[in-house]
């Protein structure tokens, strides 16, 4: 008689005190074993990580979410892998469906479902942020983490299937701590773009911005999510102003790397980029 399909869960984390036990209490009950990789946390992390019998616990210093995501990935050792994040939770209907996929073990590479963030008091329904569907269910071998730092994707190497259910997402503390993940973020984007060749473009500086905006509030109905969502679309336009912004301060004023970034990431000499 065949065993059942194995479930591991992959989650990166650094700092996560405050989020990381209500994320393992939402998978504790559907995993086989909960890999956690730390990029060396200050807080109580490892010590609450470390609490939960299905924890493996390891460290690696942080050089960007997509190489922590798949080394993370490697370190798994069931059939099946749910990826997510320390400020996500398993909904029941997400965690039941995940079983019967479990259970019925299809031959697909990876599974998809929707996310809802929390964000402001309120869950956010519009603005492209929902269903928002993306893989995070995968079978071991058949997927890997790709995309552009620090908007990572699982890139499938076979079929994929969808389920019911909300991963649940619970963007940041408040206002000021999505302000600060959108100046971090920015900073990577910009390095990694120029890093990979890409050139500053005065249009996009000055039209992106206004464009991301109208896309959000307009054409993707964020308006419909109130206050929040007008000063989404505000953050989201001014994410984007500073995304070309920053690739202005490297490319053209030959500034180094932004300072907000650690000394894992590197700025390349011209010689090096394609």
């Amino acid at each position: 008689m065949k065993n059942n399909p194995t479930l591991s869960i992959s989650i990166i984390t650094y700092n996560e005190e405050k989020n990381i036990g209500d994320c393992l209490a939402s998978v504790s009950e559907i995993a086989d074993e909960i890999v956690v990789l730390d990029s060396i946390s200050t807080d109580r992390t490892e010590e609450i990580c470390r609490k939960n019998p299905k924890v493996t616990f390891y460290q690696h210093p942080f050089d960007g979410h997509i190489q922590q995501k798949n080394r993370a990935l490697e370190k798994c050792l069931s059939e099946w892998i749910l990826c997510i994040d320390a400020d996500e939770r398993v909904s029941r209907e997400l965690g039941r469906s995940i079983r019967k996929i479990l259970d019925k073990n299809p031959d697909i590479a990876g599974v998809k479902f929707p996310r809802l963030s929390f964000h402001m008091h309120r869950y956010i329904r519009h603005g492209g942020w929902y269903p928002n569907a993306r893989y995070r269910l995968i079978r071991k071998g058949m997927a890997y983490w790709g995309g552009e730092n620090p908007h990572d994707k699982l890139l499938l190497k076979g079929k994929g299937k969808k389920i019911k259910g909300d991963l649940i997402h619970y963007t940041a503390t408040d206002l000021s701590d999505s302000v600060k993940t959108i100046n971090q973020f920015s900073s990577i984007t910009a390095l990694t773009r120029y890093n990979k060749g890409k050139k500053y473009r005065l249009w996009r500086l000055l039209l992106k911005p206004v464009s991301k905006f109208f896309e959000i509030y307009i054409y993707k109905h964020g308006f419909l999510d109130g206050i929040q969502g007008f000063i989404i679309a505000i953050s989201s336009s001014y994410s984007s102003f500073l995304k070309e912004a920053k690739l202005f301060e490297l490319s053209v004023l030959g500034s180094d790397k932004p300072s907000n970034l650690s000394s894992l990431f590197e700025k390349k000499n011209d010689s090096d980029r394609p």
